[in-house]
């Protein structure tokens, strides 16, 4: 064997590995609770569960067995059913779904296509499958799912489903900020095989110096806040922030509540006392706003996070990751729904940026003050729909990832974004400011 056909062969075992761990993911959060709960709609912010599990067989069918593969459908009466862009979230419970068995042996019955064609498909022939791209777009895919699976099952009532061991304790003290020196950084990514359009191309990026918080802003910071009087303060709040705010009568993170003269949080059905050193979730971009002008500073724009988390002082070189090149860990971050909620600051000293900004990666995704555009020289590729079409001013880019995103997922470069209004989703931020004159 050469070493060229070694390392396709490597390669595939590696696509086989990241397809089976995968669905065995999706099949957790399925199979943990019945029929009747798959199907219902447990918010309208939300798919019933029954959906993302037909959906991510569907856009496997799409991509690989007949775009990849070039074999015929094996549903082709269900394209339209499963069309995200379609068949907005709060009209799928009418749809004529597939019934959870029967979505079920769909799944199996293309994913048993899938590993068919992958013994046999060159990954070298076309842009589509170089390095195993179509195949890692569809697990980032399924992964992505997987996580609005998970923040459906945050959502709905009924006893508990779902368990998981409790995140590591603090290792480390961590608090404070961080210096940013000024200078050029390299942001995104045009080597990355498996990174998706709006990651790339490498640009460069020339920053001038900024502070930023050495760590997600924990319970207990937001509960100054809150204690401040921060929620009934317009001082705080932008205009569509405050009018969000007075809208939905918010008056502390999705999921709180009063307890006693403290405050309790549901988690996946459990009511459990706020703990003050972990980062805070469930908070949309206006909240975090809100209490980054309480505390006298502003949410990073996603340059600043990006080179927070990547530059290394030392090479002047970006990495993939803030601890390297090195693919994440249980020891680097809190990933891949080990945990059901984000660790305590100080968890993860392994998984710091060289310049000593901790948990960038997992727990909590982090808003930023950047609306969603494609980098410089941004090209859509496989489809302009992936990234394309949510260009603008109405998302704000989310970076890091969260305890329920898979490493899969996740990675110095990679992009969320969601409306500025969303809490339903693991949310959280840290804040960052200008430095003042001595701090130069």
């Amino acid at each position: 064997m050469t070493s060229t056909q070694s390392e396709a062969e490597t390669l595939r075992d590696r696509i086989a590995a990241e397809l089976a761990r995968t669905r065995a993911r999706t099949a957790g959060l399925t199979d943990a609770v019945d029929d009747d709960d798959l199907t219902r709609q447990h918010s309208p912010l939300m798919s019933p569960l029954v959906w993302d599990l037909a959906h991510v067989g569907n856009q496997e069918e799409l991509w690989l067995v007949r775009d990849v593969g070039g074999r015929g459908p094996v549903r082709h009466d269900i394209d339209d059913l499963y069309d995200a862009f379609k068949q907005p979230r709060r009209d799928r419970p009418s749809l004529p779904l597939l019934p959870p068995g029967e979505a079920r042996a769909y799944l199996a019955t293309v994913r048993d296509k899938v590993y068919d064609l992958l013994e046999r498909v060159s990954l070298t022939d076309r842009p589509l499958v170089a390095d195993g791209f179509a195949f890692g777009m569809i697990v980032q895919h399924e992964q992505q799912h997987d996580e609005t699976m998970l923040a459906t099952h945050q959502l709905r009532s009924g006893p508990p489903v779902l368990g998981a061991p409790p995140p590591p304790e603090p290792a480390v003290r961590v608090d404070g900020e961080v210096l940013v020196p000024a200078g050029p950084f390299t942001m995104g990514t045009s080597t990355d095989p498996w990174a998706l359009d709006n990651e790339r191309p490498a640009h460069t990026v020339d920053l001038p110096a900024y502070v930023i918080d050495a760590a997600p802003v924990s319970n207990g910071r937001y509960r100054e806040f809150i204690a401040d009087g921060g929620y009934d303060d317009p001082r705080w709040w932008s205009a569509a922030g405050w009018a969000h705010r007075q809208a939905e009568g918010l008056t502390a993170p999705m999921h709180w509540r009063r307890d006693g003269d403290g405050w309790a949080y549901r988690r996946f059905g459990r009511w459990d006392p706020v703990r003050d050193d972990e980062p805070v979730v469930h908070v949309c971009c206006h909240e975090a706003e809100a209490f980054a002008a309480w505390a006298g500073k502003r949410l990073p724009t996603e340059a600043e996070w990006e080179k927070a988390a990547r530059w290394d002082p030392a090479t002047g070189r970006s990495r993939r990751y803030p601890w390297g090149d090195d693919e994440p860990t249980a020891a680097h971050a809190n990933l891949d729904q080990r945990h059901l909620w984000p660790a305590p600051v100080g968890a993860y000293p392994a998984g710091a940026s060289p310049l000593g900004v901790h948990q960038l990666v997992g727990d909590v995704w982090e808003w930023t003050s950047t609306t969603f555009r494609g980098h410089p020289g941004f090209t859509a590729f496989p489809y302009r729909e992936y990234s394309e079409v949510f260009f603008g001013d109405d998302y704000r880019v989310l970076r890091g990832g969260s305890f329920g995103t898979d490493r899969a997922a996740c990675r110095g470069t990679f992009r969320n974004w969601d409306y500025p209004i969303r809490r339903q989703i693991f949310s959280g931020f840290r804040c960052a400011r200008d430095p003042r004159p001595e701090e130069r």
